[in-house]
């Protein structure tokens, strides 16, 4: 549907409805908004303030720097309650089961929720609540049940069970946050404000992973927090979660989203001439019937006869397992490549980076985690475990500073050179880590892996972005709506992040195997091996919009 400026005009109420200042007010609201109104009726958003982009990147900050405390402090503390080795790879491969086959499905749902506060940040308030509680089970559950169970077998049975729990609800939650909240950016920004928000989402994960790997590596047991909590694990905890807190609430309040129930042309028009950020008053004058008295009478003035309310189908649409299955297996064949390609570049990344530490204490300093814990070996072990964990702080700062510069190369390598760069660079890196396990060299190297990081956090989604750009651009010459077009950018962005679930079961089920076989050193060249082979991919099978 079509609105021009004299049927807008014309559905106003009357001048002496309004003060006179009302109506200089509004003639002004009226010429912003039809501005930012396409000759087929699509709403462009508005252009976005930096500062906007940085607080809505503040999940990502929050987020890794709680995924560094988990890679750091999660191994202790299994090992410290006593799992059996036997239980280790059933605790690893839950988490990315049940992400496998829930996300899309909360992708979808969230695609046609109809929550006053948006469609995204009610799911990521959702998740966030549950990544703080699994974080405050595997962290301090040996401590909550000591309170509660007194008897010894009783106690450690327990234990393991509430330290597992929250692990598997940690990672369940902090891998699925990541769909929503990239749905979220792309449906409240322009495109060039998407790219910018990509960039900082990357930075911020960066800097987010740096200060949590730091945080990890710090002694807190001699600090004041250290006597007063009752071990190091509550005191990390209490960190963690207040970091994680203060960003979650930032990022919820960045950019206000238009509830899909208001979400028709017409009545987005008004949404986004009230005024900014006061959705209290936006209720309000719903429920008043002003807003919707106005709407009724701009769309009767455009096109008489035929009442263009917002998808009716849409929001009566049930989403089924069936329907959605469906869906993601009538996928473009695009979207599946850049999936597959996705699939790759995260296997090889997790393949390097779940035994990086275990790799720097047996292959490169020569150490074993299975001889006497007072014995030299054992020392020399964990002495590589540290340095591994520095390791991967170059790894966090280098993310950070790459997707600084993915901005300047960008204009002049284009996504394709961005996306193959990144596989090349990895691929090589972990090769000539693998060939040559010098501490220095292999310190060094770590660099390579922030690009890596950094181009799997921002590459594929800036290419979804750019297919539903393109996809939406040819229903508008079509003559439809773009509010009309059928797949929605939840579903596939739940699809790409499914990749990453889909790794984890990849490598929990058959490089653990490898590892114990071969030893630590496979897990570097495998991580070599997937990424060039993915670049390959990368460079042939992914399309890239012109």
């Amino acid at each position: 549907m079509t609105l021009t400026k004299e049927s807008f005009h014309g559905a106003l109420p009357p001048a002496s409805e309004v003060t006179k200042a009302d109506m200089a007010s509004t003639r002004e609201k009226e010429e912003a908004l039809l501005q930012s109104v396409t000759t087929s009726g699509a709403v462009v958003p508005r252009k976005r303030a930096v500062g906007r982009l940085v607080m809505h990147s503040m999940a990502m900050f929050g987020r890794e720097f709680c995924y560094a405390v988990e890679a750091a402090f999660v191994t202790p503390v299994l090992l410290s309650v006593g799992l059996p080795k036997n239980l280790y790879s059933l605790v690893w491969l839950i988490s990315p089961i049940l992400g496998f086959v829930l996300q899309p499905v909360v992708g979808s749902a969230s695609d046609h929720c109809t929550c006053s506060w948006g469609r995204r940040r009610p799911y990521i308030l959702g998740l966030g609540i549950i990544m703080l509680l699994g974080m405050a089970l595997y962290l301090n559950g040996d401590v909550m049940i000591s309170a509660f169970i007194g008897e010894r077998d009783n106690r450690r049975t327990w234990a393991i069970v509430i330290t597992m729990l929250g692990v598997v609800l940690f990672d369940f939650a902090a891998d699925f946050i990541d769909g929503p909240i990239k749905a979220y950016l792309f449906d409240v920004c322009s495109h060039q404000d998407k790219e910018e928000g990509l960039h900082y989402h990357a930075l911020f994960t960066g800097l987010g992973g740096a200060l949590g790997y730091l945080t990890g590596a710090m002694d807190w047991g001699q600090t004041v927090l250290g006597y007063s909590l009752a071990s190091e694990f509550q005191v990390i905890f209490f960190f963690a979660a207040l970091v994680f807190l203060v960003c979650l609430t930032v990022h919820l309040r960045s950019i206000p989203e238009v509830p899909l129930r208001y979400k028709n042309e017409e009545t987005k028009i008004l949404l986004e001439v009230t005024e900014s950020y006061k959705y209290s008053t936006i209720e309000e004058e719903i429920k008043n019937g002003y807003l919707k008295s106005t709407c009724t009478e701009i769309k009767a003035a455009a096109k008489p006869g035929k009442c263009a309310v917002m998808s009716h189908t849409e929001d009566q649409r049930r989403m089924t397992l069936k329907s959605l299955l469906k869906t993601l297996l009538s996928m473009p064949s695009h979207y599946r490549y850049l999936c597959v390609s996705h699939l790759f570049g995260w296997m090889a990344f997790l393949s390097n980076m779940l035994f990086f530490t275990d790799f720097m204490g047996q292959v490169v300093y020569q150490g074993s985690p299975y001889a006497p814990h007072n014995s030299t070996l054992y020392l020399t072990y964990k002495t590589g475990v540290e340095v591994g964990c520095w390791g991967l702080c170059i790894n966090a700062i280098s993310s950070s500073v790459y997707s600084y510069l993915q901005k300047i190369l960008l204009p002049y390598i284009g996504l394709k050179g961005l996306y193959f760069i990144g596989y090349l660079l990895f691929g090589l890196g972990t090769g000539l880590i693998g060939l040559f396990p010098n501490v220095y060299s292999t310190l060094a190297l770590c660099s390579l892996f922030g690009v890596m990081s950094s181009t799997l956090y921002t590459v594929p989604f800036h290419l979804i972005a750019e297919y539903h750009r393109e996809e939406e651009s040819l229903k508008l010459q079509d003559g439809e709506q773009a509010a009309e077009h059928g797949r929605g950018k939840g579903i596939d962005c739940a699809a790409l992040t499914c990749m990453v679930q889909l790794a984890q079961i990849i490598l929990g089920v058959g490089l653990g195997l490898l590892v114990s076989v071969a030893g630590s050193a496979v897990t570097v060249i495998s991580a070599s091996t997937v990424a060039l082979i993915g670049c390959c991919f990368v460079a042939f099978c992914v399309r890239y919009v012109e």
